[in-house]
Protein backbone atom coordinates (compact mmCIF):
# COMPACT_ATOMS: atom_id res chain seq x y z
CA UNK A 1 0.00 0.00 0.00
CA UNK A 2 2.66 2.40 0.53
CA UNK A 3 4.48 1.75 -2.44
CA UNK A 4 1.46 2.46 -4.13
CA UNK A 5 0.68 5.73 -2.60
CA UNK A 6 4.55 6.41 -3.35
CA UNK A 7 3.82 5.67 -7.02
CA UNK A 8 0.91 7.76 -7.33
CA UNK A 9 2.36 10.82 -5.69
CA UNK A 10 5.86 10.30 -8.17
CA UNK A 11 3.02 10.40 -11.26
CA UNK A 12 0.83 13.02 -9.57
CA UNK A 13 4.42 15.65 -9.00
CA UNK A 14 5.58 14.76 -12.42
CA UNK A 15 1.98 15.72 -14.35
CA UNK A 16 2.73 19.19 -13.98
CA UNK A 17 5.84 18.99 -15.97
CA UNK A 18 3.97 16.52 -18.81
CA UNK A 19 1.33 18.47 -19.19
CA UNK A 20 3.41 21.85 -19.60
CA UNK A 21 5.43 20.86 -22.61
CA UNK A 22 4.95 20.95 -26.09
CA UNK A 23 3.88 17.56 -28.02
CA UNK A 24 3.17 16.68 -31.69
CA UNK A 25 -0.51 16.67 -30.79
CA UNK A 26 -0.99 20.25 -29.63
CA UNK A 27 -4.08 20.87 -32.53
CA UNK A 28 -5.12 17.54 -31.92
CA UNK A 29 -5.89 14.09 -33.13
CA UNK A 30 -8.80 12.64 -34.85
CA UNK A 31 -9.73 9.33 -33.75
CA UNK A 32 -13.54 7.16 -33.80
CA UNK A 33 -12.86 3.37 -33.14
CA UNK A 34 -14.09 1.32 -36.05
CA UNK A 35 -14.59 -1.32 -34.03
CA UNK A 36 -12.87 -3.42 -35.88
CA UNK A 37 -10.88 -5.73 -33.42
CA UNK A 38 -7.76 -4.99 -34.63
CA UNK A 39 -6.47 -3.84 -31.06
CA UNK A 40 -8.56 -7.08 -29.63
CA UNK A 41 -6.74 -9.42 -32.09
CA UNK A 42 -2.94 -10.38 -32.62
CA UNK A 43 -0.24 -10.62 -30.05
CA UNK A 44 -1.03 -11.44 -26.62
CA UNK A 45 -1.05 -8.74 -24.10
CA UNK A 46 -2.61 -7.41 -20.42
CA UNK A 47 -5.83 -6.70 -20.95
CA UNK A 48 -6.22 -4.72 -17.46
CA UNK A 49 -9.68 -4.56 -15.43
CA UNK A 50 -9.95 -2.66 -12.43
CA UNK A 51 -12.07 -4.91 -9.74
CA UNK A 52 -14.99 -2.29 -9.84
CA UNK A 53 -15.31 -3.04 -13.55
CA UNK A 54 -15.76 -6.52 -13.16
CA UNK A 55 -18.66 -6.06 -11.58
CA UNK A 56 -20.44 -3.68 -14.31
CA UNK A 57 -18.79 -6.10 -16.83
CA UNK A 58 -20.49 -9.42 -15.06
CA UNK A 59 -23.86 -7.62 -15.13
CA UNK A 60 -23.97 -6.32 -17.86
CA UNK A 61 -23.15 -10.28 -19.05
CA UNK A 62 -26.11 -11.13 -16.26
CA UNK A 63 -23.00 -13.43 -15.03
CA UNK A 64 -22.54 -14.05 -11.23
CA UNK A 65 -19.42 -11.71 -10.38
CA UNK A 66 -17.74 -15.11 -9.29
CA UNK A 67 -18.84 -17.20 -11.90
CA UNK A 68 -17.53 -14.38 -14.71
CA UNK A 69 -14.29 -14.09 -13.08
CA UNK A 70 -13.32 -17.29 -12.71
CA UNK A 71 -14.48 -18.28 -16.62
CA UNK A 72 -12.95 -14.92 -18.32
CA UNK A 73 -10.25 -13.33 -16.02
CA UNK A 74 -6.98 -14.16 -13.82
CA UNK A 75 -5.80 -12.07 -11.03
CA UNK A 76 -3.36 -9.24 -12.08
CA UNK A 77 -1.77 -6.72 -9.57
CA UNK A 78 -4.53 -5.24 -7.68
CA UNK A 79 -7.31 -6.51 -10.46
CA UNK A 80 -7.78 -8.75 -13.34
CA UNK A 81 -6.19 -9.16 -16.95
CA UNK A 82 -9.13 -11.16 -19.49
CA UNK A 83 -7.95 -14.09 -21.07
CA UNK A 84 -6.94 -14.19 -24.06
CA UNK A 85 -7.62 -17.12 -26.78
CA UNK A 86 -4.21 -19.28 -27.97
CA UNK A 87 -4.50 -16.79 -31.19
CA UNK A 88 -4.31 -13.65 -28.85
CA UNK A 89 -8.10 -13.10 -29.17
CA UNK A 90 -9.58 -11.53 -26.19
CA UNK A 91 -12.46 -13.20 -24.86
CA UNK A 92 -14.98 -10.88 -25.53
CA UNK A 93 -14.05 -10.38 -29.10
CA UNK A 94 -16.41 -12.41 -31.18
CA UNK A 95 -16.51 -10.80 -34.61
CA UNK A 96 -16.81 -7.63 -32.23
CA UNK A 97 -16.36 -6.70 -28.82
CA UNK A 98 -19.33 -8.25 -26.86
CA UNK A 99 -18.60 -5.87 -23.79
CA UNK A 100 -18.22 -2.49 -25.45
CA UNK A 101 -20.64 -0.28 -23.77
CA UNK A 102 -18.78 -1.52 -20.73
CA UNK A 103 -15.34 -2.22 -22.12
CA UNK A 104 -12.75 -1.60 -19.70
CA UNK A 105 -10.94 1.69 -19.57
CA UNK A 106 -7.46 0.10 -20.67
CA UNK A 107 -9.56 -0.64 -23.99
CA UNK A 108 -11.99 2.94 -23.92
CA UNK A 109 -8.72 4.76 -23.84
CA UNK A 110 -6.94 3.18 -26.90
CA UNK A 111 -4.99 4.48 -29.10
CA UNK A 112 -4.32 7.50 -26.75
CA UNK A 113 -1.91 5.27 -24.73
CA UNK A 114 1.92 6.68 -23.46
CA UNK A 115 3.83 4.47 -25.95
CA UNK A 116 1.45 5.47 -28.54
CA UNK A 117 1.82 9.34 -27.98
CA UNK A 118 5.87 9.12 -27.35
CA UNK A 119 6.30 10.69 -31.18
CA UNK A 120 4.53 11.23 -34.44
CA UNK A 121 6.56 8.24 -35.74
CA UNK A 122 4.89 5.84 -33.22
CA UNK A 123 1.28 7.49 -34.07
CA UNK A 124 1.89 6.97 -37.80
CA UNK A 125 3.07 3.31 -37.16
CA UNK A 126 -0.14 3.09 -34.77
CA UNK A 127 -2.29 4.82 -37.68
CA UNK A 128 -1.07 1.93 -39.57
CA UNK A 129 -2.57 -0.48 -37.55
CA UNK A 130 -5.28 1.10 -36.31
CA UNK A 131 -8.51 2.64 -39.19
CA UNK A 132 -9.58 4.53 -36.68
CA UNK A 133 -7.11 7.10 -36.31
CA UNK A 134 -7.74 10.51 -38.60
CA UNK A 135 -11.25 9.87 -38.51
CA UNK A 136 -14.33 10.62 -36.43
CA UNK A 137 -13.77 13.87 -33.92
CA UNK A 138 -10.94 15.70 -32.55
CA UNK A 139 -9.90 15.18 -29.55
CA UNK A 140 -7.88 18.41 -28.11
CA UNK A 141 -4.85 18.37 -26.71
CA UNK A 142 -6.42 18.89 -23.17
CA UNK A 143 -8.50 15.89 -23.37
CA UNK A 144 -5.87 13.96 -24.89
CA UNK A 145 -3.58 14.59 -22.14
CA UNK A 146 -6.45 13.92 -19.47
CA UNK A 147 -6.80 10.23 -21.15
CA UNK A 148 -3.48 9.81 -20.81
CA UNK A 149 -3.75 11.46 -17.21
CA UNK A 150 -6.59 8.97 -16.15
CA UNK A 151 -4.15 5.63 -18.10
CA UNK A 152 -1.13 6.71 -15.58
CA UNK A 153 -3.88 6.44 -12.12
CA UNK A 154 -5.28 3.53 -13.01
CA UNK A 155 -1.35 2.02 -13.71
CA UNK A 156 -0.69 3.68 -10.12
CA UNK A 157 -3.52 2.10 -8.85
CA UNK A 158 -3.22 -1.31 -10.12
CA UNK A 159 0.19 -1.41 -7.80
Amino acid sequence: MLYNRKLTKLFRNNMDRLFNRPYFFDKGLRFECQRCGTCCTGAPGTIYVDKNEVDLIAKYLSARTSCFIEKNLYPFRTGYSIREYTDGRCFFYNGGCTVYPLRPGQCKTFPFWVENLRSPKKWRRMSGECTGIGRGPLYSREQILEIVRSNLDTVAKSY
